[in-house]
């Protein structure tokens, strides 16, 4: 590598990887069936979903980093089922915010990327509403997040950008950090 592009970085291959990542498992789903159009109320900016929190995740296209990581950390199925669960969802751009190589290292370690990963999930469907009355919740990884209300909300040191994105096994709500367990 000359020293012109050594400063490029790595991000920019994990983004494409997860884009042909993503393609392929949208090819190869079994198209759904079509249902007639009902009117969903607009919740957090986005309509409510019949889909699943991945479902949803991949359709939205703001987190492709995540789905990625959810797929190395071979939690799809988990997030795909029943739940319910809460997701504090980080952005592709919160994930660009982290270190240099990062990303990278994590998703080459499904383990400790999989216990990153579930520090961002709450069992149960914990709306907006809820969250504000809430001082801290437990994930399903064991660590605990601090909630707070006082300058927006904030889980940890995240901020909490979107709210109450419904889906067929939980919600979303979008943070602009990747939380990372103490």
């Amino acid at each position: 590598m000359t020293k012109s592009n050594q400063g490029m970085g790595v991000l920019p291959i994990i983004v494409i990887i997860a884009i042909v990542v993503l393609a392929i498992v949208m090819l190869t789903r079994e198209p759904a069936e079509v249902e007639a159009p009902t009117e969903t109320p607009i919740v957090g900016g986005m309509e409510e979903s019949p889909k699943n929190i991945v479902e949803t995740a991949v359709e939205a296209g703001t987190f492709t980093t995540l789905v990625a990581a959810v797929q190395a950390a071979g939690l799809v199925d988990v997030l795909s089922g029943p739940g319910p669960f809460t997701v504090f969802a980080p952005t592709d751009e919160a994930f660009a915010k982290l270190p240099e190589g990062t990303v990278e290292s994590l998703l080459a370690d499904p383990e400790t990327l999989a216990s990153i990963l579930t520090y961002h999930v709450v069992a149960g469907k914990v709306m907006a509403a809820d969250v504000l009355a809430l001082s801290e919740a437990e994930t399903v990884q064991g660590g605990v997040l601090t909630i707070s209300t006082s300058n927006g909300v904030m889980v940890n040191n995240a901020n909490v950008v979107v709210t109450d994105i419904e889906t067929s096994n939980g919600v979303i709500h979008v943070i602009d950090t990747v939380l990372i367990p103490e």
